[in-house]
């Protein structure tokens, strides 16, 4: 049978739960992602194809996009002409607090029908092929396949369930690894397991001045309440910094679960008002990952998603790295400890530090 341009989908999905449209994507048949396979991938689907970027799919959270190959993305395919079908499964309000907490429902409900994700992480500003990300965050979590993954991803509106083709994401992904500032943003967790074999990973580039210190500083803790609620996922970063006569002692801690808190180890000589800092007495909720009042002595509480003023934090926190003797942002490393989030093994590209 024959499906005509422009046809009505074959059936109402309006009320298919999100887990059981993951596992029909995950199943589908792609075709190699030409023209006519995606076309029949549509039809399979149930859905309506218009011949544009549109698929009416008869959900209540609206209709599905397609993204052509297009000036963006024609160097990272090989034959395919859609890089994705986006579709949007849950809208919500557009603060942060509701927009991370609907990502973490879906994504514990495609958990729970697929298994746990292979890979989890935080797109920053560069989403592939320099799409737009959400002003509150841009978690993502992919259930990797050889040939197709599952995305689920921060969207406009809400979380987004995406089927993509594996090669071009991951192709676009490891050629942002150029050097570059700002080359290559957010970061990125992998299960070591099977789903990931053949994986490869980008290259990074290096902070080497306090103000694209500062800028990437912003940028990442500005939004990571909101992102490790959202994944679910906390984080524990310790800072070292090499300091002349002093080797490389640790100078902060970041904690983020529910709410970003900091800490710094300075010693008296660093003014805690001055730049910024707190004591536990004035942030008595830091007790939770700091339980002795004194150690470390300066704190902060910067609150929970769409809470931190990155800007502010970033230049306490570079601020007193310089009054406590470190030179240059090079002298920076992040701890070992940061690379393990719960099950994945994470690199902070967005951050241009090494890992101690």
């Amino acid at each position: 049978m024959t499906e005509q341009r422009g046809s009505a989908p074959r059936q109402s999905a309006t009320d298919e739960t999100i887990a059981a449209l993951a596992v029909r994507l995950r199943a589908a048949d792609t075709g190699g992602w030409t023209a006519d396979a995606t076309r029949a991938l549509v039809v399979r689907l149930g859905w309506g194809w218009s011949g544009s970027p549109t698929v009416v799919t008869g959900r209540s959270t609206g209709d599905a996009r397609l993204r052509p190959v297009g000036k963006f993305e024609e160097r990272y395919v090989s034959g395919e002409a859609y890089v994705e079908l986006a579709v949007p499964v849950r809208h919500t309000a557009p603060d942060a607090a509701s927009q991370a907490e609907a990502f973490r429902l879906v994504k514990d409900e495609l958990t729970a029908a697929l298994g746990e994700a292979s890979i989890m992480g935080v797109h920053g500003r560069l989403a592939p092929f320099l799409g737009t990300v959400p002003g509150w965050g841009s978690p993502y979590l992919r259930w990797r396949g050889e040939s197709d993954t599952i995305e689920l991803r921060a969207g406009a509106t809400g979380p987004e369930l995406v089927l993509q083709p594996t090669d071009p994401a991951e192709s676009w992904f490891v050629r942002q690894g150029n050097g570059d500032e700002h080359g290559i943003t957010g970061f990125f967790g992998f299960r070591p397991d099977g789903s990931n074999g053949g994986l490869t990973f980008p290259g990074g580039w290096r902070t080497r001045s306090w103000e694209t210190m500062t800028r990437a500083l912003a940028a990442f803790l500005t939004t990571l309440p909101a992102e490790t609620t959202a994944l679910r996922t906390p984080m524990w970063m310790p800072i070292y910094g090499r300091i002349e006569g002093k080797g490389a002692p640790i100078l902060f801690d970041i904690d983020c679960g529910d709410r970003l808190m900091l800490a710094s180890f300075a010693d008296e000589s660093v003014d805690p008002p001055s730049l910024g800092w707190g004591t536990a007495a004035e942030y008595p909720t830091t007790g939770r990952p700091w339980p002795d009042p004194g150690h470390p002595r300066l704190r902060i509480d910067a609150g929970g998603p769409g809470e931190p003023d990155g800007q502010v934090l970033a230049e306490t926190i570079v601020a007193t790295a310089r009054a406590m003797g470190v030179e240059s942002p090079e002298d920076l490393l992040i701890g070992s400890e940061a690379t393990d989030m719960g099950a994945y093994r994470v690199t902070f590209y967005g951050l241009g530090l090494p890992m101690g």
